[in-house]
């Protein structure tokens, strides 16, 4: 059996894009580790929070839901402080994530890559999907880590989990056709989701098609996927885009996990880390 860390950005990352990896890891056996990056502060705030409860906490008790329905056995959370969107004041915050050093930050995480004894790490492409900074600030630590551990850790594989932009805009082209005009995430003014579209740095969303390396089938795991991303409802309300979809389109826009491997030549494969 073996291990695998996912490092993500957020406190809700890790069910939209690892959760199936995760579970399915769960499920053969492995060990499953969760590192969150940060406090998640600048999120959506419930109205209902507690006396005393803040979103940090309430996030974190989220996180703990999705680790149970994904099979998690360790959530370790580094602490910093949530950067918020590209742009905002919050980028500027001396303890934000962004703008944290990358040497200590990859100290901290291969800190958890040793003590687990880490088999495969998943981080981020380059530019975290689309565009967001602490996502892109997974990608340089998650790489830093990668070289500060190769001593300790010389087989341990690297991964980027990322979106295939291709899938995605046949998806939305499926939806189209069926009238779902105003399909996405984050649909523009015309009410169409562009995949294509500049996102948060202005780069399209996620990754061609033909850089990618690994698509990983986690069909068999889309009611866990789905209840862990449900588990965080003070970002993902019942009237969400994820929770709204009906289940067989949820399952075909959700059902395969894309990744970039170091260290393997472009051309996408359907295959297991664990393999």
């Amino acid at each position: 059996m073996g291990t695998l860390v996912c490092f993500h950005a957020h406190p809700d990352d890790e069910a939209i894009a690892t959760g199936g990896s995760m579970a399915l890891a769960n499920q053969q056996g492995h060990r499953v580790v969760l590192v969150v990056a940060t406090d998640g502060a600048h999120g959506e705030v419930p109205d209902d929070l507690g006396d005393g409860e803040s979103l940090v906490d309430r996030r974190r008790d989220e996180t703990a839901e999705s680790a149970a329905a994904l099979g998690i056995d360790r959530v370790v959370f580094l602490d910093y402080t949530d950067s918020g969107m590209n742009g905002w004041e919050q980028n500027g915050h001396p303890e934000a994530f962004c703008r944290a050093d990358v040497d200590e930050a990859a100290t901290r995480l291969v800190d958890v890559l040793r003590e687990e004894s880490a088999d495969v790490l998943t981080i981020y492409d380059w530019h975290g999907g689309y565009g967001h900074p602490d996502h892109i600030q997974v990608h340089r630590v998650g790489c830093r880590a990668e070289e500060l551990a190769h001593d300790h850790l010389p087989g341990l594989r690297v991964a980027e989990a990322t979106m295939n932009r291709d899938e995605m805009r046949r998806f939305v082209a499926m939806a189209k056709e069926q009238g779902l005009d105003d399909f996405g995430p984050d649909a523009d003014d015309e009410g169409e989701f562009d995949p294509d579209g500049p996102m948060d740095d202005g780069n399209p969303m996620g990754t061609p098609e033909a850089e990618l390396t690994l698509r990983v089938d986690v069909s068999a795991f889309i009611d866990r996927k789905r209840a862990a991303i449900a588990a965080h409802r003070s970002q993902v309300s019942d009237s969400s885009f994820f929770l709204q979809m009906p289940e067989e389109a949820f399952a075909l826009a959700f059902g395969s996990e894309w990744y970039l491997e170091h260290d393997r030549d472009p051309g996408p494969r359907t295959g297991w880390f664990f393999e």
